[in-house]
């Protein structure tokens, strides 16, 4: 397995990055509201990447391992879609919760983020579920440190989610950001304190827990893209791409509107 250590040049181009993914996703927040289509997000978060920011949406076309391309600019996933849900015809309604994910490439270095949006009056279980999946992602991203264990961030997310009645899905990951899309090491959010790589100082990656209200257990749509909880229990999602430094970690996929961390950060 091989780390990139980021240089502070790096780092730099890294925070551009990571400001510019952020900021599409307060571009797009007026405009998701009942009555729109999730191909109708794609279509303005895609204009605003290439025409307003002179980003590439790293997304579109993105076929790892021979997998089929990825047809569109972001992912929405809805309700009980847990991630990579493919925009489309589909219009949001009142009630619902969507997961928008968006990376964009700005001169060659990636930025990666999601944020959770509720639609108009929703669920007790479903402003809840968002909101406790938002405090696990910080509190993963507390454990950030030079000289912390990977299984510390998994250890923390896994075991608040699972004391509220949620579970943590297994298949897919937090993981190394830069020059790729994805890099090494994959960040799990589950684990055992103490265990897994050491962390140091440079290393940038994402934080990005998938929690469900009911089981585990995933299922894969035919379109070759879309994960959905198999039993269609609500799924929610919240990602930050986050820097390790030797006293801590730094945000860098933060912007003006960025929703500001839980009381109980520092």
């Amino acid at each position: 397995m091989t780390i990139h250590i980021k240089n502070p040049q790096e780092i730099e181009k890294m925070r551009v990055a990571g400001k510019l993914a952020s900021e599409v996703l307060d571009f797009i927040t007026p405009f998701v509201k009942p009555g729109i289509t999730t191909e109708e997000i794609d279509r303005l978060c895609h204009d605003y990447m290439v025409n307003v920011q002179n980003t590439i949406p790293a997304p579109l076309n993105y076929a790892p391992d021979g997998h089929t391309p990825y047809p569109k600019s972001i992912c929405t996933s809805i309700n009980h879609q847990i991630c990579h849900g493919v925009p489309g015809p589909k219009i949001l309604k009142e009630g619902d919760i969507i997961n928008i994910d968006v990376t964009v490439i700005k001169d060659g270095f990636h930025g990666d983020t999601s944020r959770m949006f509720l639609l108009g009056e929703t669920s007790i279980q479903a402003k809840r579920l968002c909101r406790l999946t938002y405090e696990a992602m910080w509190l993963g991203i507390q454990k950030v440190k030079a000289g912390a264990k990977l299984g510390d961030i998994g250890f923390v997310i896994q075991d608040f989610a699972e004391k509220n009645g949620y579970s943590v899905v297994r298949e897919f990951c937090g993981h190394g950001i830069g020059k790729q899309f994805h890099e090494e090491p994959q960040v799990l959010h589950y684990g055992r304190p103490g265990t897994g790589l050491t962390l140091e100082a440079g290393m940038i990656f994402t934080i990005e827990p998938m929690i469900n209200a009911g089981k585990k257990d995933i299922k894969q749509m035919p379109d070759g893209w879309t994960i959905v909880t198999k039993d269609r229990s609500l799924s929610a999602q919240w990602e930050h791409t986050v820097l390790v430094t030797e006293n801590g970690y730094e945000v860098l996929t933060v912007s003006d509107k960025t929703p500001p961390p839980p009381v109980f950060i520092n």
